[in-house]
C-alpha cells in the first residue's frame, strides 16, 4: 500500500511512537498521507475503525477523504470510523452528552441570521454594522474560548465592554432557547470536558487515534479539545502548512504550530516538500515570495513536473481593461491548447472584485461558476421549511416559532406575537409554551387565540409522527398542510416560484434519501429521524451548500475559497497595494507586520493553485468611490524570481521582448488555424 509514496510520506503514515506533526507544502499529497495512514493503523497497527477519527474543516474535505478511504480498504469493514469536521464531531459529542450542560437532545442550531437577530433585540439597533461588529466580537471570544465573566473583565475599551455585556444575556437567551450557535459547538465540548472528567474519559477511551487536517487554520478552542481528546498519550497526526495560514481574522492561530512543539516534547515533526502539482517556475515564484515571512519552519517546495512557462505580469490601464485582457488571454489559451474551461480560475482577493469579470464572461458566452455565492441552504424557500423542522424537534426554539407561524400567514398578527412575546420575557418561557398559559390566553381575542392554538397543536402531531414515520412522508404532509406551492404562487413571479418550488422538491428527495437505512461508502448507515436529519441540515448549511458534480465552466473563487483547489490555468488579478495585500494591513501609512505576512501567505496560496500556467494582473488606475485614483503593484509582485517572470504593459518593460512574444503567439496561431 505504501510503495507508492516518497520516503517522507512513508516515515509519516508509519510513525506511531507519539505525537506527530507533518508539515505538508502545497501539492505535497496529505490527503493521500492521512488516507493511507487510516489504512494503515486498521491493517497493520491494531486499531478498530470505532477507535480513530479524522477531522477536517469542511463538508467536502470529509467527504473527499471518506470516499478515499473507502477505495482503499476496498470493501473490508471501516463500520464507525469518524471522519467528520470539528463542528460535525462536536455536535455528536453535545447530542450525546447535551444533558450534563443542561441541555435537551432536541437543542437546535442557529445560523449567523437567527444570532444577528437576537442580538438585535439585545441591542434595540438596526444598525447594522454595530451588530455585525458585536457577533464578530462575541465569536472571537468563544473561538479563543473567552466566557462572558472574562470578556467582561478583559475590555478595555467602551465598545468591547459593551459587547461583552451582550455576550451575556446573547448566552442566556440562547439557553432560554435551547440553541447553540455555530461556535459554541466546540466551545461547550470543550466546557463539557472541563467540568465532567467522566465524560471526557469517555471519548478519550473512544477516540484512540486523531488526524487533523489543517492543523494551521485551528483556533485556540478547537486546540484545546485536541489536546483534551488526546490526552497524555498524544496519540495524534496533525497535518498543516504553516505557509497557508490565511484564516488569522477569524481566530485561526498559527501559533498552534509553535504551541504544539512546547506542549508535546515527545513531538516529531517530518517535511513533506516534493509538490506534485506545478511546474519548478511556479514553485520557484512561491517560495521567492514566501522567503520575506519570518519562518516556524523552514522548508521549500520542489517538483519534478519541468520548468513550465514563464510567469505572466501585465499591467492594464483600468479595471474594464484588465477584465477584457484576462477573457481575450483565456479564450486564446484554450483555443490554442484544445484545454476546457474547467482548466480556469480566475482567482481575487475580495467579492466585489468578480462583478466586472462576471460581465465579460456573460458577453462572451463563457459558462463560469462563482465559489462563495449564495448557498442552497441560505435560499429564503429553504429556510421557511428549515424554520418548520427546527421548531418540530426542538419547541423552544423561537427564532424558528416566529419564521413558521408567519410563512405563509396563518392569521397570527404581528400584534398577538408581540403579547406573546412580551409574556414569554416576563416568565422566562419560550413562545411555544406560553401560548398555552391560560393566563396569556385570556389577554388575547378568540379569533387571534383559535389562529395561534391551530398552529401549535399542529406542530405537536407533528413532532409525534416525526419520531416514528418516514421523514419524507411527514414532509410531504407538512407541505400540503401548509398549502406551501400555492403560497410561492401567489407571492412570486410564475417563473420565480417555479424554481423555487423545484427546490423544495429538490430539498424534501434529498431529506428523504438521507432518513432511509442506506449503505454508504461500503458501510451501513441507520436512517435518520426527523430530529437527526434537523441538526444535520443546520450544520451542514453553515459549513458550506451541497456540492455537486462539476460543470465544464471558469471558476471565479476568492483566494479564501479557493485554498485546497487547484487548476491548470490561474488568472490572479487585481495584485495591487491596497487590495493584495489588503488596505487594512497597510492603512495609515503604518504597516502591521502579522497582517502583511498573513496577506503573504494570501499570495501564497494564489501562486500555488496554478499548475501549469500563472498569469498575474494589475491595474495603473480604478475607481473607488466614484472616483479615479492611481494604483501600485503589489509589493510582491517585487518579490518574484526576475528570470522567472515576464512583464508586460509595463513602461520598465524591454518593448523588443513583448513584441517578439505576441508575434510568436500570432504565428502559433496561424499555424494552427492553417492545420
Amino acid at each position: 500500500m505504501v510503495n507508492t509514496l516518497n520516503s517522507p510520506q512513508r516515515e509519516a503514515i508509519k510513525y506511531l511512537d507519539g505525537p506527530l506533526l507533518v508539515l505538508a507544502g502545497a501539492g505535497s499529497g496529505k490527503t493521500r498521507v492521512i488516507t493511507q495512514k487510516i489504512g494503515y493503523l486498521i491493517e497493520e497497527a491494531g486499531y478498530s475503525p470505532k477507535e480513530i477519527a479524522a477531522i477536517t474543516f469542511t463538508n467536502k474535505a470529509a467527504r473527499e477523504m471518506q470516499e478515499r478511504v473507502s477505495k482503499l480498504m476496498q470493501g473490508k469493514s471501516i463500520k464507525g470510523l469518524t471522519i467528520a469536521t470539528f463542528h460535525s464531531l462536536g455536535l455528536q459529542m453535545l447530542r450525546a452528552e447535551a444533558a450534563l450542560l443542561g441541555y435537551k437532545p432536541q437543542f437546535s442550531i442557529l445560523d449567523s441570521s437567527d444570532s444577528f437577530k437576537i442580538l438585535a433585540d439585545i441591542l434595540a439597533t438596526t444598525d447594522k454594522q454595530l451588530l455585525r461588529k458585536t457577533q464578530w466580537q462575541i465569536s472571537n471570544w468563544k473561538n479563543g474560548f473567552i466566557n462572558p465573566d472574562q470578556a467582561k473583565a478583559t475590555a478595555a475599551e467602551e465598545l468591547t465592554h459593551t459587547a461583552a455585556k451582550v455576550y451575556q444575556l446573547y448566552q442566556q437567551t440562547l439557553k432560554a432557547y435551547q440553541a447553540v450557535d455555530f461556535d459554541d459547538l466546540i466551545k461547550l465540548p470543550v466546557e463539557l470536558f472541563e467540568q465532567h472528567e467522566t465524560a471526557l474519559n469517555k471519548w478519550q477511551r473512544k477516540l484512540q487515534y486523531l488526524l487533523i487536517d489543517e492543523y494551521q487554520d485551528t483556533n485556540a478552542c478547537q486546540y484545546k479539545l485536541v489536546k483534551m481528546l488526546t490526552g497524555l498519550r498524544g496519540q495524534f497526526t496533525a497535518v498543516g502548512d504553516d505557509d497557508q495560514a490565511i484564516y488569522g481574522w477569524r481566530g485561526a492561530d498559527v501559533e498552534n504550530l509553535r504551541q504544539l512543539t512546547e506542549d508535546f516534547c515527545k513531538l516529531k515533526v517530518i517535511k513533506l516538500e516534493q509538490n506534485y502539482r506545478s511546474t519548478i517556475r511556479i514553485l520557484r515564484g512561491a517560495n521567492a515570495v514566501i522567503a520575506n515571512n519570518p519562518k516556524l519552519f523552514e522548508k521549500k517546495l520542489w517538483s519534478e513536473l519541468g520548468t513550465g512557462d514563464l510567469i505572466q505580469v501585465s499591467a492594464a490601464m483600468s479595471e474594464e481593461a484588465e477584465a477584457e485582457s484576462v477573457i481575450m488571454k483565456l479564450q486564446a489559451h484554450k483555443f490554442e491548447n484544445r484545454t476546457k474551461f474547467m482548466d480556469y480560475a480566475i482567482l481575487y482577493r475580495g467579492n466585489h472584485q468578480a462583478r466586472i469579470f462576471e460581465q465579460q464572461l456573460r458577453n462572451h458566452k463563457i459558462p463560469y461558476t462563482v465559489s462563495g455565492g449564495q448557498s442552497f441552504f441560505d435560499k429564503a424557500e429553504i429556510k421557511d421549511l428549515v424554520s418548520y423542522l427546527r421548531l418540530v424537534a426542538n419547541e423552544d426554539d423561537d427564532p424558528a416559532f416566529i419564521r413558521a407561524a408567519t410563512t405563509p400567514k396563518k392569521g397570527i398578527g404581528n400584534t398577538t406575537l408581540e403579547r406573546l412575546g412580551e409574556y414569554a420575557s416576563a416568565h422566562k418561557i419560550s413562545l411555544f409554551a406560553a401560548a398555552f398559559e391560560g393566563d396569556f390566553q385570556s389577554e388575547v381575542g378568540h379569533k387571534q387565540l383559535d389562529d395561534l392554538l391551530n398552529f401549535c397543536t399542529y406542530i405537536q402531531k407533528i413532532q409525534e409522527r416525526a419520531v416514528h414515520d418516514p421523514a419524507g412522508e411527514v414532509l410531504n404532509d407538512l407541505l400540503t398542510s401548509i398549502q406551501y406551492e400555492a403560497f410561492l404562487y401567489d407571492s412570486e413571479e410564475p417563473r420565480a416560484a417555479e424554481s423555487k418550488w423545484a427546490n423544495v422538491m429538490d430539498f424534501i428527495g434529498w431529506l428523504t434519501k438521507k432518513g432511509e437505512a442506506s449503505t454508504e461508502f461500503g458501510n451501513e448507515t441507520d436512517g435518520k429521524n426527523l430530529l437527526e436529519l434537523t441538526q444535520m441540515v443546520s450544520l451542514m448549511s453553515m459549513l458550506e451548500g451541497r456540492e455537486d458534480g462539476e460543470p465544464d465552466a471558469v471558476k471565479l473563487s476568492t483566494l479564501h475559497a479557493a485554498k485546497g483547489l487547484e487548476f491548470g490555468h490561474v488568472f490572479l488579478i487585481g495584485v495591487e497595494e491596497g487590495i493584495l495585500p489588503h488596505r487594512e494591513s497597510i492603512d495609515l501609512g503604518v504597516a502591521d507586520p502579522t497582517k502583511i505576512e498573513e496577506e503573504r501567505r494570501l499570495m501564497y496560496v494564489g501562486i500555488t493553485r496554478a499548475q501549469k500556467s500563472l498569469n498575474i494582473s494589475w491595474c495603473k488606475k480604478r475607481k473607488r468611490a466614484g472616483e479615479i485614483q492611481m494604483c501600485e503593484p503589489s509589493r510582491f509582485i517585487a518579490e518574484l524570481p526576475k528570470d522567472d517572470v515576464r512583464h508586460f504593459g509595463n513602461p520598465f518593460n524591454d518593448p523588443i521582448v513583448s513584441k517578439e512574444f505576441g508575434k510568436s503567439k500570432m504565428a502559433n496561431i496561424k499555424a494552427m488555424l492553417g492545420k
